[in-house]
């Protein structure tokens, strides 16, 4: 399935805050430091770490520099038993404030609004993943010193005690949709933000309505957008606020309109097949440019261009190619709208500078941290008094978070991302391609586990990503493949056919192939790895939601190749997932399942035995190796009758799983319990069946 679909309020000013933030060492002492836990040769422990160090939630996240370059605003839960919304005063003088904090929930993400105010939603982490089904996080906003809080859209099932005022605040059926620049020309007053107003016809969502909403007084306007087509569920504005396209839905079809302020009508300037679509919009630039992202070349590579509106269609003229790889970036700009450069995600991210004083300062900062992705964001970009944050990060450091000056060229290191997490022990992550049996190209990303030697071969967890329909890996630090690669396991992540990310070609071919040549694909990045001489001929198979339906294929298709399986909310009954059940609650939708899965997966009235050959749950007697079965209770993506029912066929068979069902979970885990308690089963299980250096039987 595809897994994108997709309180008590305080303000705390304290010294104690600041020195638990951040790490007020010399410049020249922190780097060193930076630079010695990079050291590939250093000597880490001999053992491996506890699985809490994967699994733990980061220390700090999400830092944002507000417009002026004045203050910058993380999320952190250090000194305090939940996540709080944190400020810190950059000029003159550092100062730390905890702007925002909860004794019921969590800060979840934010953003700034001006220089002075920010909006911020919550969520309770201490619960499972299943709270999401039950609430929303509502939206709040609140000044960077603490003071003026408020609600601005309620949280669904969240505190009514004290907390931030009230009055004014909207339903929970509204939620963001854009935060634009109020200057001049704007459709936006100072201090107002959009907030879309959900529509609904029973359960399902038919249209979202743009609201402006003052952030200072709650306050409410309707905006003046015409009379927009119905079902508009996708608004697209500039970054005055400007409504300039909506994307309404027709049927299987997606329909894109754009505001034609001459005679204040919608103009409908496209149609595209709402599951393949020939474009999909990109941006809006404050000019009225839509950029586009469409298909080039027989691989069907995503390039960047224009829409010409008077022809109807992307542009032929591409403004970014990524070859090997659909375009994934953005483009940066200043404040006032000048292009500045391009940000790409290909094999990694790379940051290509067209003004030369950032380009500069992006190959000072390479230099001095080298082998990492230095991401910069930065505000008076092109001023003498430039502020720029760093983010950097590798596949071996979840990453840290450093202010640059440039007025007097000093360095403020602010944290590390997860502080636990020692590079030295961490595994290198690798891209590779190769050719699958029928000569497609299937690219593969190897993570290389520790302490064994250049040229040995080692037993082999391959890891296939859920989706099916969005790209797996990225070049970065990721707990599951880091925390099985130190238990001294190759693990191999394939982009089967049906992946996107690598051309609409490669995303088509895995077009109703589940169990098929999609499977086929996991196979062969497999035995590829062992002529390789990466693998030795010791491996299982392992994957959450569709990578848990592609372990449970996997022993059924190749049960040659694998000693066990381990599978976590996995499809199990394809049936069911096609066409639902009135007795298992889920969350497809009834045009999900007529328009999307019908095309994707397979059309259960007329193909009805291929279907259930290619259900494992159907093929239960052809699983005769070792499996771990684990589900959320509350998950309504892949409901727990998935697993209950695989369960029940395995028993019938005399070859019980090894069963865990964790409550209050739901599709994607949240709580470090939950995720520390299922990696040491799988540790064990892993261990039990494969060989690998280092590791304990227990």
């Amino acid at each position: 399935m595809n897994d994108s679909f997709s309180p008590h309020f305080r303000a705390v000013r304290s010294a104690a805050a600041l020195l638990s933030l951040l790490c007020l060492t010399a410049a020249a002492g922190w780097t060193v430091a930076f630079a010695q836990a990079q050291t590939t040769g250093a000597s880490p422990s001999a053992s491996p770490p506890p699985a809490e160090v994967f699994f733990q939630r980061p220390a700090m996240r999400g830092g944002i520099l507000s417009p002026s370059g004045r203050r910058l605003a993380v999320i952190s839960g250090r000194g305090a038993p939940r996540d709080g919304l944190v400020v810190v005063e950059l000029q003159p003088a550092i100062k730390v404030v905890r702007v925002a904090q909860f004794n019921d929930a969590d800060v979840v993400s934010f953003r700034w609004v001006d220089d002075e105010r920010l909006i911020f939603s919550v969520g309770d982490q201490t619960l499972g993943s299943g709270e999401d089904y039950r609430t929303g996080g509502g939206l709040y906003t609140v000044k960077f010193d603490g003071s003026e809080a408020r609600t601005l859209i309620n949280r669904v099932g969240g505190s009514s005690g004290e907390g931030p005022s009230r009055q004014g605040a909207l339903g929970s059926d509204h939620l963001l949709l854009s935060v634009a620049d109020s200057g001049e020309g704007s459709a936006l007053r100072p201090g107002e933000i959009i907030v879309g107003r959900f529509n609904f016809a029973g359960s399902e969502l038919r249209s979202v309505t743009p609201v402006l909403q003052n952030i200072v007084t709650g306050r409410t306007r309707e905006m003046d957008v015409g009379e927009p087509p119905e079902r508009v569920l996708e608004w697209f504005f500039d970054a005055r606020g400007l409504p300039r396209v909506v994307g309404s839905r027709s049927g299987d079809r997606t329909l894109y309109h754009r505001w034609n302020a001459s005679d204040r009508q919608w103009v409908q300037i496209a149609e595209t097949d709402g599951v393949d679509p020939a474009f999909t919009i990109h941006s809006v630039d404050v000019d009225g440019t839509i950029r586009v992202l469409r298909p080039e070349g027989l691989q069907g590579w995503m390039t960047l261009t224009t829409f010409d509106i008077a022809a109807g269609r992307p542009s032929d003229q591409a403004l970014v190619r990524t070859p090997g790889f659909d375009f994934d970036g953005s483009l940066l700009r200043n404040q006032g709208g000048a292009l500045l450069g391009v940000r790409t995600n290909t094999d990694a991210e790379h940051t290509e500078w067209l003004h030369p004083r950032l380009k500069a300062l992006q190959e000072t900062v390479d230099k001095r941290w080298p082998g990492r992705v230095n991401r910069i964001t930065c505000r008076r970009c092109t001023d003498d008094d430039m502020v720029a944050l760093v983010f950097s990060y590798s596949d071996r450091d979840p990453g840290q978070l450093l202010v640059y000056f440039a007025k007097d060229q000093r360095w403020v290191p602010v944290s590390p991302i997860m502080p636990q997490v020692d590079p030295r022990q961490m595994a290198a992550v690798d891209f590779q391609r190769f050719k699958a049996r029928d000569g497609r190209e299937i690219p593969v990303w190897l993570t290389l586990p520790k302490g064994v030697k250049p040229g040995s071969p080692a037993p082999a967890v391959v890891l296939v990503h859920g989706g099916p329909w969005v790209r797996g890996g990225r070049w970065g630090w990721s707990p599951y493949e880091q925390f099985l690669a130190s238990r001294g396991y190759l693990v191999i992540s394939p982009e089967f056919r049906g992946s996107t990310g690598f051309g609409r070609d490669h995303f088509r071919a895995g077009w109703r192939q589940w169990g098929q040549a999609m499977q086929d694909d996991v196979a062969d990045a497999l035995e590829w790895a062992r002529g390789q001489k990466l693998a030795t001929d010791q491996a299982c198979i392992a994957g959450a939601s569709y990578g848990g339906y592609a372990t449970l294929m996997g022993l059924i298709n190749h049960p040659e190749l694998y000693r066990c399986g381990v599978a976590w909310v996995a499809v199990t009954d394809l049936p069911l997932l096609l066409g639902g059940s009135p007795w298992v609650a889920d969350d497809a939708s009834r045009d999900v399942r007529r328009f999307g899965l019908k095309r994707l997966v397979g059309d259960l009235q007329q193909e009805r035995a291929l279907i259930e050959r290619q259900s494992p749950v159907h093929q239960a007697e052809r699983i005769t190796k070792p499996l771990l079965l684990a589900f959320g209770e509350q998950d309504l993506r892949v409901p727990l009758a998935h697993g209950v029912r695989l369960r029940e066929a395995l028993v019938k068979q005399g070859r019980p799983p090894q069963w865990v069902v964790y409550p209050g979970e739901a599709h994607s885990w949240r709580l470090p319990a939950t995720l520390v308690d299922f990696a040491g089963r799988m540790e064990r299980f892993l261990a039990e069946h494969l060989n690998a250096p280092g590791v304990t039987k227990r």
